[in-house]
């Protein structure tokens, strides 16, 4: 998805064979080469744009190795969950954001970390 200038999660298109999961531990790694772990799956969010369509598998997930290295976008940020909000967010992850903020309100993460990795599409 290339919105300029707005912020999303990192990730990718799911390949024929491929899980969510797997899709995302692939995406991190060629994106921003790290790898991750304790993936714990938040609900499906669809979201239709003038021109396309876009479902969002979104994961919690800790950093398991590797630095953070930008091979695909202009700027990372890694955010306390109450910071989110602040950026300038492409329309389809809105409802990822909300969804994990209620979650986070009723519990602390899965993973132990504090899930809220954001980039910006270059």
């Amino acid at each position: 998805m290339s919105l300029p200038l707005k912020w999303e999660f990192p990730g990718g298109k799911i390949r024929d064979g491929e899980s969510p999961a797997a899709c995302l531990r692939r995406e991190l790694n060629e994106e921003l080469g790290v790898a991750v772990s304790g993936l714990e799956a938040l609900s499906p969010a669809t979201h239709r744009y003038p021109t396309f369509t876009v479902t969002l598998h979104p994961f919690c997930c800790a950093l398991a190795s590797g630095t953070l290295a930008l091979h695909e976008h202009a700027a990372v940020l890694w955010l306390a969950p109450a910071e989110l909000l602040t950026l300038d967010w492409a329309e389809a992850d809105l409802p990822v954001i909300e969804a994990y903020l209620a979650r986070t309100a009723a519990r602390a993460p899965a993973c132990g970390g504090p899930c809220g990795c954001a980039t910006s599409v270059p």
